[in-house]
């Protein structure tokens, strides 16, 4: 059998350089046509491409698609980016807001301290709270003015809105104020419009409960309730609250003050009216006339 002298690589080696040859030539032929500045040429090229580049949106339909992928997850990428920045400034906002809640209402406090009178023949003066009782039994707070000021036990103190409580227990340079929360607080009341009386009963809770009403039926959530003045320890018309339900049915008093945050009291002068006499005695002063009244007893004897 004959020895075949001609094997497959005697071939494919000129023919690809053939192959690369046609090709420069085709490259080099294009290069010059899209180059040569004619008006033969330019309306070839023309042709040319009407005729191809419609053909081949199959072909540029995988790198169109890449390219609009590739720009909406940059578009997503921003927008997350951004939704991040607009929750974290959403949150500053709602810091910002109770912020500035908080400062209206301690402005508001303060200019009604500062400014209202219910009464022309009352006096006032203002105090800051010190410190709580923090006691689920008893609910008082502290003030920083006390006998050297003038305060007497049983006056009405107010945060600038409505009724808070009543002193009880004055020391030379501090007082006591029993809130209208305290378990002990029984304060004398009307509900207006209707007029009804009863009391607003003090048990340790947000909401002290209406006692004693004589005609319930008349009296609906919302209305006004306000001090009576009967038994003549606080002055008539100091605001309370307002009339609530609670899921029981019982009639309470969602109170004018908020006792959460009691910062300023207004310490009303009411010398219309005898001193409490049997009050607690929370704390009490060393009075001048009973160091006074030693010496003279001794002197006597």
């Amino acid at each position: 059998m004959a020895k075949d002298r001609y094997t497959s690589s005697d071939y494919t080696g000129p023919l690809r350089r053939l192959l690369l040859g046609v090709l420069v030539l085709i490259l080099a032929a294009v290069f010059l046509i899209w180059r040569i500045d004619s008006p033969r040429v330019e309306r070839f090229r023309a042709q040319v491409t009407d005729a191809i580049v419609p053909n081949l949106d199959w072909a540029m339909a995988p790198v169109t698609g890449t390219v609009n992928l590739l720009r909406d997850f940059q578009s997503y990428s921003r927008l997350a980016q951004q939704n991040s920045e607009l929750r974290s400034e959403l949150r500053q906002m709602q810091a910002w807001k109770e912020a500035a809640l908080q400062l209206e209402q301690e402005n508001a406090r303060l200019l009604d301290l500062n400014n209202v009178r219910l009464d022309p023949r009352l006096t006032y003066i203002t105090g800051v709270v010190l410190a709580d009782s923090g006691s689920p039994f008893r609910q008082s707070v502290l003030l920083n003015v006390g006998a050297r000021d003038g305060l007497q036990d049983g006056w009405a103190t107010m945060d600038g809105i409505g009724l808070v409580g009543r002193i009880s227990g004055v020391a030379e340079n501090t007082a006591r104020v029993i809130l209208l929360t305290d378990a002990s607080s029984r304060i004398p009341a009307v509900i207006q419009p209707s007029g009804q009386r009863a009391i607003v009963a003090g048990d340790n809770s947000a909401a002290p409960p209406i006692d004693f009403l004589e005609n319930p039926d008349l009296v609906r959530p919302g209305d006004r309730v306000v001090s009576s003045g009967d038994g003549g320890v606080f002055p008539a018309g100091l605001l309370i609250g307002q009339v609530a339900a609670d899921p029981g049915g019982r009639l309470r008093v969602r109170l004018a003050a908020d006792q959460e945050r009691l910062e300023f009291l207004r310490v009303l002068r009411h010398y219309g009216t005898p001193p409490v006499s049997d009050s607690a005695q929370i704390i009490g002063p060393v009075r001048p006339e009973v160091a006074s009244d030693a010496p003279a007893a001794e002197v006597s004897q």
